[in-house]
């Protein structure tokens, strides 16, 4: 845990020494005691007092993409086979010395650019795997 100095801290949060004295007595801003009897500010203290609207709903906004996915959901691994049969594409993927298979389309398979020793995600939901490139 990082611990600033007063007079640091007051800087970083735009006001003046004595009114961070006066916000630590009001217990407005939390405070830790040295063993000297100083007192210094939590930088998660400065983090909480400096956030914006803005930094507050980034914060609070849904993940998107991979990160929207659960992670035991989500394999990383490394394709191993590719066997192509018309329209179909068997991807062999070695995820930590297991093979996970997977049936998908063939223009899928040419999209993502899997080809054998390319990084991907096996996706696993219900009975299905799907390939996401890594």
């Amino acid at each position: 845990m990082e611990l600033l100095k007063l007079k640091a801290a007051a800087k970083l949060i735009s006001i003046s020494y004595p009114t961070l004295k006066q916000w630590i007595y009001q217990a407005k801003i939390s405070s830790v005691k040295t063993p000297g009897g100083h007192h210094r500010i939590p930088r998660s203290e400065i983090d909480r007092l400096t956030e914006t609207k803005e930094t507050k709903a980034l914060k609070q906004r849904k993940p998107v993409g991979l990160r929207a996915i659960s992670g035991r959901n989500k394999l990383l691994g490394t394709v191993t086979g590719l066997q192509f049969d018309g329209l179909l594409a068997q991807v062999t993927v070695d995820v930590g010395g297991q093979e996970v298979t997977s049936i998908i389309t063939r223009g899928s398979c040419q999209e993502l650019g899997i080809r054998k020793g390319v990084r991907v995600f096996a996706l696993i939901k219900a009975t299905e795997v799907m390939i996401i490139r890594g």
